[in-house]
């Protein structure tokens, strides 16, 4: 799977990167998280910091447009983006499953 930037928009008031980009892959369209993890790492950021909103295939291509927002911290990802987009990119999934093992230790 090879990722290209497309276009980066810079978004201050809400600490983050607006960025479409395009997938190369060979066999199916790639999962979310996958994209989300090759995305983190060509921008050099951490995978908490990535939230992927569209993978976008045509029928019979082997290339994919998408959308995500990159952001400077995981906390400004969980303060502006809504919980069900949280929990389709996996982000702050780890922490809360923690917090419920921790209280039924309790």
């Amino acid at each position: 799977m090879e990722i290209d930037i497309i276009s980066e928009q810079e978004n201050p008031m809400l600490h983050r990167r607006d960025v479409r980009f395009e997938v190369v892959h060979e066999d199916a369209t790639p999962s979310r998280l996958s994209v989300r993890d090759s995305l983190a790492a060509k921008l050099n950021k951490d995978a908490a910091e990535v939230v992927v909103h569209a993978v976008d295939t045509k029928y019979g291509m082997r290339k994919s447009i998408g959308y995500a927002k990159v952001y400077d911290t995981p906390d400004a990802a969980r303060d502006v983006e809504q919980a069900y987009m949280l929990e389709r990119n996996k982000i702050g999934v780890d922490e809360e499953a923690e917090a419920e093992a921790e209280a039924e230790e309790a």
